[in-house]
């Protein structure tokens, strides 16, 4: 569920009227919602009850300074994949000391920097990247916390690009491999092994996955529990968000109306189908999700440039593009588009939406029904809080959007739109070319 609701005709976030922001900020800007936010962290700590659990929230999902700075304070770790996330958080004014850091290339830089500020522990991907922590916490003369991720061979179900639990991906260690890489690990002088991991993939709807994986891997952890003394399990991240009827998703009623079988997955039934599996082991578990704290708290503000009307299909262009948000073109991903302003008598507009990139590949939406709508109206892109700044780019030579976060009534800018100034300032021209 989320704080995305119309207050008679208007699109609020919170108490704020979104067309105030687009008003004061331009277009394209993302909205974030932080007592969405706070919801779902408290949802998904509360579903949990029973175990001692840490929730470490994925910066990749949405690393802005602001959003990283809430989840601090509302009492999260954080799960950190490069130097730069681990920067933000410093910055943001968080701490590693209950965060984990993860990633295949670790660089010996990284490695240091995050020994350095007191890391929980490295998630250790493979054997030689192993080799190379312990030589850099011998370098600085200091013992490195660390935990293996081990690859479980489970399928999530997921889409092909964001899974990561299978033999194929190049995420984590086989399952046969842990034993012996553990001994290893005992020998060298500057490792501790602190706990075990796991990640099977991002936007899971169904239980069973994380079901499979747990009972895959419980006789490893409770095998190092017995033998290195291990202190928690990480089960990673992965539980989804609603992107169909997005908007609808942020009534109770909208859930109580789903069928059984087809109900999205809650917070509520992940924790009943995985509490009873952690709660013997008699360790800390630790979470890692970044989408479902983040995805449904997001909204990216657009305006409509033209309506044109082909021959065989309608295009409503609107000024936010791929570069904005890559995910439908990357992902083929579905996002709900709603106007700011809802207008009952205005007949319906069957349209792709499509931005002005000069790629056939920006595309948010093919044959997309909704209100019709015209030049300078407003819209907004649903579910994006998640993997949508995080991941726009410059294409195009278009500059960043801004953000903009919200609690209750209030609102604030949160990150500037990028200048053209700002975009260049690392460019030169060489002397050769004058």
């Amino acid at each position: 569920m989320h704080r995305f609701h119309y207050a008679g005709a208007d699109l609020h976030c919170e108490s704020v009227d979104l067309a105030a922001i687009a008003r004061l900020y331009g277009t394209p800007t993302y909205v974030y919602s932080a007592g969405t936010m706070a919801d779902n962290f408290q949802r998904l700590q509360a579903a949990m009850a029973g175990l001692d659990v840490r929730i470490c929230y994925a910066a990749k999902a949405n690393s802005n300074l602001a959003v990283l700075r809430h989840f601090s304070n509302l009492g999260t770790g954080f799960d950190l994949v490069s130097g730069g996330e681990i920067r933000r958080v410093l910055a943001a004014g968080g701490t590693l000391a209950e965060s984990v850091f993860a990633g295949v290339g670790k660089t010996e830089a990284e490695i240091a920097l995050a020994l350095e500020h007191g890391i929980h522990a490295l998630h250790v991907e493979s054997e030689p990247e192993l080799a190379r922590i312990n030589h850099v916490a011998g370098k600085l003369g200091v013992v490195a916390p660390v935990a293996f991720r081990i690859n479980p061979d489970v399928d999530a179900g997921t889409h092909a690009k964001i899974t990561t639990g299978k033999s194929g991906n190049k995420f984590g260690l086989p399952l046969r491999q842990a034993v012996a890489a553990h001994e290893a690990a005992a020998k060298l002088k500057h490792i501790r092994i602190r706990g075990v991991q796991m990640h099977i993939g991002s936007q899971l709807t169904a239980a069973g996955p994380f079901v499979a994986a747990v009972e895959k891997l419980r006789p490893l952890v409770a095998r190092l529990q017995a033998d290195h003394g291990i202190e928690y399990f990480s089960i990673g991240g992965g539980l989804g968000i609603v992107y169909q009827d997005a908007l609808a998703s942020g009534t109770a009623a909208w859930w109580e109306t789903q069928p059984a079988d087809r109900r999205p997955l809650t917070p509520e039934a992940y924790g009943a189908a995985l509490v009873p599996l952690l709660e013997p082991l008699g360790l800390k578990i630790l979470l890692e999700p970044g989408r479902f704290l983040t995805g449904n708290a997001g909204v990216l503000l657009t305006r409509v440039e033209h309506l044109k009307r082909g021959a065989d299909k309608n295009f409503l262009i609107v000024d936010a593009a791929m570069n904005d948000l890559v995910r439908p073109a990357m992902y083929e991903s579905y996002h709900e588009f709603v106007p700011l302003h809802r207008d009952s008598s205005r007949r319906a507009l069957v349209a792709d939406i499509v931005g002005p990139v000069c790629e056939s590949g920006d595309c948010f939406a093919h044959d997309r029904r909704l209100q019709e709508v015209g030049e300078g109206e407003l819209l907004a892109c649903l579910s994006v809080g998640a993997y949508g700044f995080a991941m726009a780019g410059r294409y195009n030579t278009r500059p960043l959007p801004a953000e903009v976060l919200v609690q209750g009534s209030a609102f604030e800018l949160v990150n500037a739109r990028e200048t053209f100034e700002q975009m260049t300032a690392g460019e030169k021209i060489p002397a050769f070319l004058q």
